[in-house]
């Protein structure tokens, strides 16, 4: 294995953002023929994305499910179904995209940002525990890079407090936690069917709830509120045209038939790269609980400086060299460093709704998130995909223990 990453022409590995990492063939082909043979391109006279709809459900074991038009949309239907008050709170992790955490503010929310845990740079209920408020509308837990919240203790806080939660898995297509989807176990699960996830129609997101009033709230709201099918419809209350077109719903269908296996393929690479890693010095693959799945949207490496010091900035630039498009730290800041937050830069001049919060909730000094900065401080996120042979994972296996050899050769 050694001598793959000693070679002098960098490996082209598979990437999820073309062909070569995208599992997109005759199959998407032959159902964007048929909607567009049909002439029905949008989702509120044709089929595909009915059929999507019911489908994801089946698979989930969810009552619900609703397309929509991205992960963000997905996020903004489920905070608009629980319908916050101007100035409610809603508890979210700082490390996570922008897209779940603008829709709060477009709903005229406070995020109020919780710790992270090192490890897994997830949620814990401790740290919401710390964040809640009288204000507390809602606690959004992100399952980042497919890896599952210990939803056990979050659920039993959110029940104690009466406070719902919804689940943003937008990289974690059937990842589980004690044998429950991602997404089953709050009130509202989000996904996302952007470029790079799982699958993928370019974009996309879809809602799951059991719940039918949350359903009911859902469906409206990616519908401008009008109540098709009903006696005397009207627009209900506000909300935007978030529909998922019939073109994009065609190839999520046949999308959603190779779920499955891009998953199991994903967990199985990346079973094999963690073996290959076990006595890379300095190096620690990514920790999986046991009563958890890990579906691993990307591979996430920590660094033990005390091993390797700098060893973050350095492993992952060789890694670039040998074409690894390796990420130091994922995010370059947690999310309430961006001006969003830290100018609160929203509607004109206004900083609304910034201007209805508690001081408490917008309190983002370092000290209340030292888990936040040494999660970041500490990951290399490598790129993951179904497509990977067990020669791709041989190589990047190779050039992270080259990397942290010669960066302890040279400590």
């Amino acid at each position: 294995m050694h001598n793959l990453a000693d070679t002098n022409a960098p490996m082209r590995l598979p990437s999820d953002q073309d062909a070569s990492g995208r599992n997109l063939d005759h199959h998407e082909l032959a159902l964007l023929s048929k909607a567009i043979r049909s002439g029905t391109l949008t989702s509120t006279k044709g089929n595909f994305v009915r059929t999507l709809q019911s489908r994801f459900a089946a698979t989930l074991g969810v009552e619900h499910a609703y397309a929509c038009a991205s992960g963000t949309a997905a996020i903004h239907c489920a905070l608009a179904a629980l319908d916050p008050e101007p100035g409610d709170e809603i508890v979210t992790s700082p490390i996570t995209d922008m897209g779940a955490l603008a829709p709060i503010l477009y709903q005229g929310a406070i995020p109020v940002f919780a710790d992270v845990d090192v490890a897994s740079c997830n949620l814990t209920a401790q740290s919401i525990r710390r964040c809640l408020s009288g204000r507390t509308k809602a606690i959004i837990v992100t399952h980042l890079f497919g890896n599952p919240c210990d939803m056990t203790p979050i659920l039993e806080l959110a029940a104690e407090r009466g406070i719902p939660v919804i689940e943003d898995c937008a990289q974690a297509f059937l990842a589980s936690d004690r044998g429950r989807f991602v997404g089953t176990m709050g009130r509202i699960g989000c996904f996302s069917l952007q470029q790079g996830k799982h699958i993928t129609t370019g974009e996309g997101g879809l809602a799951v709830t059991s719940d039918p009033a949350l359903a009911r709230r859902i469906e409206l709201f990616i519908n401008k509120a009008w109540g098709y099918g009903d006696p005397d419809p009207d627009h209900y209350f506000l909300a935007l045209n978030y529909r998922m077109s019939e073109l994009q719903g065609a190839v999520a269908v046949a999308q959603l038939e190779k779920l499955d296996f891009a998953v199991r393929r994903r967990i199985v690479l990346a079973e094999k790269l963690t073996r290959l890693l076990a006595d890379v010095p300095g190096i620690e693959a990514p920790q999986v609980r046991a009563d958890s799945c890990h579906v691993f949207w990307k591979y996430c490496i920590r660094v033990n400086k005390s091993v390797l010091p700098d060893g973050v900035t350095q492993v992952a630039a060789r890694l670039k060299e040998r074409g690894i498009s390796a990420a130091p730290r994922y995010i370059q800041k947690p999310a309430f460093r961006c001006a969003v937050f830290a100018q609160q830069r929203t509607f004109g001049h206004s900083r609304y709704p910034f201007t209805l919060a508690r001081p408490e909730a917008l309190d983002y000094g370092a000290e209340r998130f030292p888990g936040t900065f040494a999660a970041l401080d500490g990951i290399i996120v490598i790129p993951w995909n179904d497509r990977y042979t067990d020669v791709h994972v041989d190589y990047i296996g190779a050039c992270i223990r080259e990397a942290a050899l010669r960066l302890r050769s040279c400590a």
